[in-house]
């Protein structure tokens, strides 16, 4: 594990790694018949807005795009745990057809399709950490994970974050509600919620009457990566989106949606000046694409 304060820099997006798996359920028919666009269901998480959201399906709608094949992308009025979500759509139970989450062994031992290609650049293990307005003096002495380690992380019971936490010596306290954890941070059950730089504010916002602020000084860091991951029955899909990103990626213009949408929000959290922890992930799997160094936004 290794701390260190550098400056942080936007490079162009290469081309993508990106694979598939199998799954031997027999698989539904599609909906749409003849030509016409072939609906492609996501969900929603929780009740709060998805910040990434926009950009999400803003990258499928470019990259799906470049196919032949037309694809209509509709969000479902439902709210469910990731773990829960996944399991239905690797069992083609309801509409669900694709969502966006971060990756570890298990999920991709689902049955699901991934399309192993980061389209949030790692930014998903960019982790800024939601405390109390009184715990603010602390953090700002605060110098190493070995200070860090006797406090409590807050974690949704079902995310692959609370293991990565655990794997590197840090305590975490765990909720089935995902607005439970700010009010266990509020009311003192729990010390910090580390959050990705991508959902911060949104969320300090949503939660601007409990006292929460963003600690000064610090950050974690861990190699992760958000996929798309498409029901099985949606081999062609997936395929089609896969090398519809690789295209945009080569020309370019995935690069301009990302850095449109995110790097405002960089410059404005200062990485720069931050001390950054940086932790392992022993869960990311075999066939993550980490070799590819310029394929992964660091925060040095």
């Amino acid at each position: 594990m290794l701390i260190r304060r550098r400056r942080w820099l936007l490079s162009g997006l290469p081309a993508a790694l990106a694979g598939a798996s199998s799954w031997a359920a027999p698989l539904r028919p599609p909906r749409a018949p003849g030509g016409e666009p072939q609906p492609l269901h996501y969900p929603r998480h929780n009740k709060m807005p998805d910040p990434q959201q926009a950009y999400m399906v803003e990258l499928l709608q470019l990259a799906l795009g470049r196919g032949s094949k037309p694809y209509r992308l509709q969000a479902l009025p439902m709210t469910m745990a990731q773990g829960r979500t996944m399991v239905e759509m690797a069992h083609g139970g309801n509409e669900l057809d694709l969502m966006w989450t971060m990756t570890n062994r298990e999920r991709e031992a689902m049955g699901l399709i991934p399309v192993r290609i980061p389209v949030d650049r790692g930014l998903l293990g960019w982790r800024l950490m939601l405390i109390r307005q009184a715990d603010v003096p602390f953090w700002r002495k605060l110098r190493s994970l070995a200070e860090l380690a006797p406090l409590v992380a807050g974690q949704g019971h079902d995310w692959p974050d609370a293991e990565v936490l655990r794997a590197n010596g840090l305590n975490v306290g765990t909720s089935s509600s995902y607005e439970g954890l700010f009010r266990m941070l509020a009311r003192g059950r729990i010390d910090y919620f580390p959050r990705s730089i991508m959902e911060v504010d949104a969320e300090l916002a949503m939660h601007a009457d409990e006292g929460l602020v963003i600690a000064p000084h610090v950050m974690l860091y861990y190699p992760t990566a958000s996929y798309y991951f498409l029901a099985p029955q949606h081999a062609e899909a997936a395929e089609q989106l896969r090398q519809g990103l690789e295209e945009c990626l080569a020309d370019g213009s995935w690069d301009k949606l990302f850095q449109r949408h995110y790097s405002a929000l960089l410059a404005r959290h200062q990485i720069a000046q931050r001390l950054v922890l940086r932790l392992s992930n022993p869960l990311l799997p075999e066939a993550t694409p980490l070799q590819r160094k310029a394929f992964w936004l660091q925060p040095d």
